[in-house]
């Protein structure tokens, strides 16, 4: 990214410029929940790395053996058969969790990638980008769970699951009922109340889902880029501006990228966790 004229971006200018997505606006900043932009950046990475992860599981199952397995299908079998003990410790329904168990994988999987693009050098892909298109002011972020908009989608996909199942397992009046009658009680004065408390319940449950994982990676981005600016400014001032900035990244940013491994993988089994039980509440009953 470079500023107006020749001179070097400031610190704010760098960081600002690395927050904007390629959204059509020029670099206009909008707010999450404005439904007239799309993040192309967001929706490309995103679709691409659910490609990958599904790529890559069909091929641990495509190469599987009976035999003694290699380290790619076992590091995959050990994914598995965590993700299936979790599902069965929290959905006790076996017929649910048919359709649970892979769907968790698939979700642990998806944003265990998506995460994982905070690894790259924070000007690679941006670069590249602007290289490409011949656009030295070109926008691109490559880490869609840093975008609100990628995770309250992805906590809304399981709301909807969740909400799914309350209709699958209770049937439709017997989920109407519950609404109207938990936690306080069947009576039809506290109905309005437990419909509230329903409501609420629900609310929290997808927000709270979808800030946790968005409010993390955004910080782990941050860091990274503040990360990046200090390497950077250290290592200009013998080596010059540009390749001072990218030795910069790379001697910085490796201690933190080695702790951040720990920080993505986390992220995903919690996001994963939580879908499981969210969808194994929805099978009990109040």
């Amino acid at each position: 990214m470079a500023a107006e004229g020749s001179a070097a971006p400031t610190a704010g200018e760098y960081i600002v410029h690395h927050l904007t997505h390629a959204n059509g606006r020029h670099g206009e900043i909008h707010g999450p929940f404005d439904l007239s932009v799309f993040n192309y950046d967001s929706i490309f990475f995103s679709v691409a790395l659910g490609v990958l992860g599904c790529f890559i599981l069909w091929l641990a199952a495509r190469k599987a053996t009976s035999g003694v397995p290699g380290r790619f299908q076992a590091a995959v079998e050990l994914m598995v058969e965590m993700v299936e003990n979790q599902a069965k410790g929290i959905v006790h329904n076996a017929q649910s969790r048919k359709l649970v168990a892979p769907l968790a994988l698939t979700v642990f999987v998806w944003i265990f990638l998506m995460n994982a693009m905070d690894l790259l050098p924070v000007d690679l892909l941006p670069w590249l980008w602007q290289t490409a298109t011949g656009d030295s002011h070109a926008y691109l972020r490559v880490v869609p769970t840093a975008d609100l908009s990628v995770t309250m989608g992805l906590s809304l996909g399981v709301l909807v699951t969740c909400l799914a199942y309350n209709v699958k397992i209770k049937g439709l009046g017997g989920w109407v009922h519950e609404l109207f009658s938990a936690p306080f009680g069947a009576k039809w004065y506290l109905a309005p109340f437990n419909f509230f408390m329903q409501v609420v319940e629900f609310v929290a449950k997808t927000v709270s889902h979808g800030m946790r994982l968005f409010g993390n990676m955004y910080a782990g981005e941050l860091i990274f880029m503040l990360i990046a600016l200090m390497g950077g400014a250290i290592a200009s001032v013998s080596l010059g501006t540009g390749i001072g900035l990218f030795i910069g990244h790379i001697i910085a940013g490796t201690a933190w990228a080695i702790f951040h491994i720990l920080i993505i993988t986390l992220q995903a089994f919690v996001f994963m966790m939580l879908a499981l039980v969210y969808i194994g509440q929805a099978h009990d009953a109040h």
